[in-house]
């Protein structure tokens, strides 16, 4: 079972931060989870909310911004000092750190509140320049979204990333092209499992914190967890 950092090691670092996944590298993890959206002026950021009040310095919609603004702000502005000034990535400089690492990289597409028009197109792009196809996997909650990439690169994996329960969930799961399954970690059951597994799916369940759920999870044949606390679960 392989280890993904959710945000990077964001229990103990600013949450989608170049330290956040250089730690996450450090540690050994076997990936990082990150989300991605659009600036103003088109550049593919990596910001989980859409607005920037909880994890920066600033206010308001990431979407009314250009990159060059953005950058001004501070994402580790609530851990105080500790880390100095740190902005918010692009796209581009974490496919750039991936390229130059075994980590697998789980683009999650930000984009099911505010639409993004070429979100898909720009991200591919990006995966394709720095050629890392086969260290990524994109998820997205929107499954249009989710499809639409899939056509423009079908030589990506995607994943169907699900809060709540799908019913004909591998028909589902087929339908949009993708070959992996990301859930909240409470809907998973060993018969749904056991299912997935036959069919091939990629298992990789959120937000998993608790080491005896992961071992649990492990004893089921998931593929991966994505965690806030890797440095515990890997110790």
């Amino acid at each position: 079972m392989k280890i993904y950092a959710h945000r990077g090691v964001a229990s103990l670092y600013p949450e989608n931060t170049m330290v956040a996944f250089q730690e996450a590298a450090r540690l050994k993890c076997n990936g990082i989870e990150l989300d991605v959206q659009l600036s103003k002026d088109g550049v593919p950021v990596v910001i989980h909310d859409e607005t920037l009040e909880r994890t920066t310095n600033g206010t308001g919609w990431i979407k009314d911004y250009s990159y060059d603004e953005l950058r001004l702000f501070n994402a580790s502005y609530t851990f105080g000092e500790k880390f100095g000034h740190c902005p918010i990535p692009t796209l581009e400089e974490v496919c750039s750190f991936v390229s130059r690492t075994s980590l697998t990289l789980n683009i999650e597409l930000k984009n099911e509140i505010v639409p993004y028009p070429t979100l898909e197109e720009k991200v591919y792009d990006l995966i394709h320049s720095y050629k890392i196809k086969d260290q990524v996997v994109v998820s997205s909650f929107n499954h249009e979204s989710l499809k639409h990439f899939h056509t423009i690169a079908n030589d990506v994996k995607t994943a169907v990333l699900t809060e709540k329960p799908i019913d004909n969930i591998v028909e589902y799961i087929q339908d949009i092209g993708a070959t992996g399954y990301h859930p909240n970690f409470t809907i998973i059951t060993k018969d749904l499992m056991d299912m997935l597994n036959t069919y091939e799916i990629a298992v990789r369940p959120y937000t998993v914190n608790d080491p005896q759920v992961m071992q649990n999870l492990s004893n089921w044949g998931v593929e991966a967890v994505i965690t806030d606390y890797p440095q515990l679960i890997l110790s």
